[in-house]
């Protein structure tokens, strides 16, 4: 028997020509989206379950050019300035121009509705945080009949309206901004660093001697100085966080149908 042996040899192996080593390329940061992109949480303003207003940036330079309702004095921003700010002395200037209805007699504003009692805020400047309590005449406002009166607490406080004809009190968030028509106006409140007091905005109508607040939005932005564009569209300027401090633009928003 004739046995073949076959062995299966290949090719030899021949050497690869040389390939140049690269280094390996650095991955590419991650794209940071415009500024625009980032602030969409601002752009809208949930006013009742199932219906959303949206919010719309707005020229600075229009927004200036609108008339500011109330002038203020700028209240004091830090403990030290308090100490120095002379309220009653503020409040002084601001009666010589209220007319005989809103007089000071002492620790007592009083202030004289035409169809109503005298009424009278008197001041407890006591120790107790429970007690303690002042009231500051701030101005009158013709178009909707209403004074304007800060409320200072031991901590805090607030801004109250009272009817010139009836003495009813309402508790607002801040100074009113009224539309031009006089029918309906906004309080706009801005706490975004200290978060001691409500940030956001409330709408309310006038009808007559009775204010009713329409609605109200807690926000995590703050609606600072609206300004009425119409006799439905305001715009203010809006603060919130960014890049760990409080910026500030100004936007647009229609809050009467």
């Amino acid at each position: 028997m004739l046995v073949l042996s076959c062995s299966f040899r290949g090719p030899a192996e021949r050497a690869q020509p040389g390939v140049p080593v690269t280094a390996p390329v650095a991955r590419l940061p991650r794209p940071i989206p415009p500024r625009i992109y980032r602030l969409g949480h601002l752009d809208t303003l949930v006013q009742v379950p199932g219906r959303v207003l949206p919010i719309h940036q707005a020229s600075r330079g229009t927004y200036e050019r609108l008339p500011q309702p109330i002038r203020l004095p700028v209240p004091p921003a830090s403990a030290e300035e308090e100490e120095a700010f002379d309220f009653e002395a503020e409040e002084r200037n601001r009666l010589r121009t209220a007319g005989k209805s809103v007089r000071r007699l002492g620790k007592a504003l009083w202030l004289y509705p035409t169809a109503a009692k005298a009424l009278q805020l008197r001041n407890n400047p006591a120790d107790n945080p429970d007690t303690n309590i002042s009231y500051e005449y701030l101005a009158t406002l013709p178009a909707i009949r209403q004074w304007l009166v800060a409320v200072h607490l031991y901590e805090g406080g607030y801004s109250m309206l009272v009817d010139q004809r009836t003495g009813r009190r309402t508790r607002v968030w801040s100074a009113p901004a009224v539309a031009p028509d006089g029918r309906h106006f906004v309080c706009g409140n801005s706490d975004v660093l200290a978060r001691y007091e409500p940030s956001g905005l409330q709408l309310w109508s006038v009808e007559g001697s009775t204010l009713r607040l329409l609605w109200e939005r807690q926000t995590e932005w703050g609606c600072t100085q609206p300004r009425w564009l119409d006799n439905k569209t305001i715009l203010f300027e809006q603060d919130f966080f960014d890049n760990g401090d409080v910026d500030t633009r100004v936007v647009r928003l229609t809050v009467v149908p």
